[in-house]
């Protein structure tokens, strides 16, 4: 019901929204006569937040055109190389006329980013993208809205998720020889389970693994979310925050955690400050200081563009790695598409690489949480892998730039070597907020988020 309350609301603030866009720009065009009245900026100011508030947030586009590599600008072609009932793997391919460029162009190693499937779009990591695909050939999964997949494709469960990840790889195993494997948050957990089922059966597993913030062990420095999961049973989550997709989407009836429910919870661990951000940018319009102005822009048409996750995944993603810990205990079994159940062993991956990056300030994943990995991929010789900490923010807690911390969203590059900094990541499947009293209202209050942790590098394993 719930959901299509929202839908409601949604439909009535369309020509609302509409209305104060049209307004704005009647107030501030210089053709119109009514540009030069005393308080025209002010009132174009207004309605254009106002049509910010109110209108509806689609799936951004990565937009990336060129980048440069070793000092020449090559063009990249956007495509889907494989096309799953529920996610795309795309690829970003580079054309060059130089033939020096060509050349090294073909010697480049290959990446595999794995973006997280918990309420906002690939497009999140368009920045890291744009930095690796200088001295990369990347790829990326791209999930899609689980209210636009039709019921007539089934269910999505976390152990499909471990064979989407698994088939990917074989792909660039298959096309290149192997690759190097970058998850970033939410992916950690079954990527490492879908690299150790291939180690444990005797595949060729990829050269390297980076995991950037993510929840390999939620017992260690608890944040707000990983108390949330504590605090409410998996009977909770499943009758207060799983609806069905209403008639007017292709995946009607399907049961889903919708992608508002994540957006309200992400806005309610921080609310002074997306208050604060959008006060700035109504005073940034009035000053004109479009680039500020764009700026905000950017980050909100990112931040507000939400989907919708498949019941199944979201409750098993819940169950597994925020209440039952079973990566860790060593009691998590996958399902094969065969229909056979197999343990996950990451003790038995022995030639990938192991890097994990966590954020000094993280209000998602807290320290220790990623590194923890190193403790179970036990089997790797010596020195290949590390951890890494930083003083990064999980980019969904904050805005980001100088209100997220002083400086922008760092980027990282993925390589045998390790990255160069943590790139900005979606939150884990972030634990519903408690819906409001009322079931009219289709906001939800979150709990207050933890206070950042500052324990430093040298504590990790």
């Amino acid at each position: 019901m719930l959901y299509q309350i929202f839908e409601t609301q949604r439909s009535f603030m369309g020509p609302f929204a509409d209305f104060a866009r049209a307004a704005s720009k009647f107030y501030s065009n210089p053709l119109s006569p009514f540009q030069k009245l005393p308080l025209a900026q002010r009132i174009s100011a207004a309605y254009d937040l106002l049509y910010r508030l109110g209108k509806d947030y689609e799936k951004p586009e990565f937009g990336i055109k060129t980048v440069p590599v070793n000092g020449v600008e090559v063009a990249i072609h956007e495509r889907v190389e494989i096309e799953k009932p529920f996610c795309e793997l795309r690829r970003f391919k580079r054309f060059s006329d130089d033939p020096k460029t060509l050349e090294l162009l073909k010697t480049q190693p290959v990446v595999l980013v794995v973006a997280p499937l918990s309420g906002h779009y690939a497009t999140l990591l368009r920045d890291t993208v744009r930095t690796m695909l200088s001295d990369h050939k990347v790829y990326i999964t791209d999930w899609k809205n689980a209210r636009m997949v039709p019921l007539s494709e089934g269910d999505f469960h976390l152990d499909d998720y471990v064979h989407y990840v698994q088939d990917f790889i074989r792909h660039l195993q298959g096309s290149y020889g192997n690759c190097h494997v970058v998850s970033v948050c939410q992916p950690t957990v079954p990527v490492l389970a879908a690299v150790s089922l291939m180690a444990s059966r005797g595949e060729t597993t990829p050269l390297s693994l980076t995991m950037m913030g993510g929840p390999i062990d939620a017992r260690k420095t608890p944040t707000a979310v990983n108390n949330l999961a504590i605090e409410r049973s998996y009977e909770w989550f499943e009758n207060n925050v799983i609806y069905r997709v209403p008639e007017n989407y292709p995946g009607a009836g399907r049961r889903v955690y919708p992608g508002f429910l994540q957006h309200a919870g992400f806005v309610a661990m921080n609310p002074d400050r997306h208050a604060v951000n959008h006060y700035d940018y109504f005073k940034n319009l009035i000053k004109g200081d479009d680039s500020s102005a764009e700026s905000h822009r950017k980050f909100y048409d990112e931040y507000n563009a939400v989907l919708d996750m498949d019941a199944h995944y979201y409750l098993e993603t819940i169950k597994t790695v925020f209440q039952e810990f079973r990566l860790m205990h060593g009691t998590w079994d996958v399902r094969s598409p065969e229909g056979q159940l197999e343990r996950v062993r990451p003790q038995d991956i022995t030639h990938s690489a192991l890097l994990t990056i966590e954020g000094e300030l993280d209000d998602i994943a807290g320290i220790g949480q990623t590194s923890a990995a190193h403790e179970l991929c036990t089997a790797r010789p010596g020195r290949r892998g590390r951890p890494w900490a930083g003083r990064a923010r999980g980019p969904r807690g904050s805005s980001g730039g100088r209100r997220g911390g002083g400086r922008g969203p760092p980027r990282g590059r993925a390589s045998p070597r390790g990255p160069r900094g943590a790139p900005p990541r979606a939150a884990a499947p972030a634990l519903a907020p408690a819906p409001a009293a009322t079931p009219a209202a289709p906001a939800a209050v979150a709990p207050p988020a933890a206070k950042p942790t500052r324990k430093r590098a040298a504590q990790t394993p």
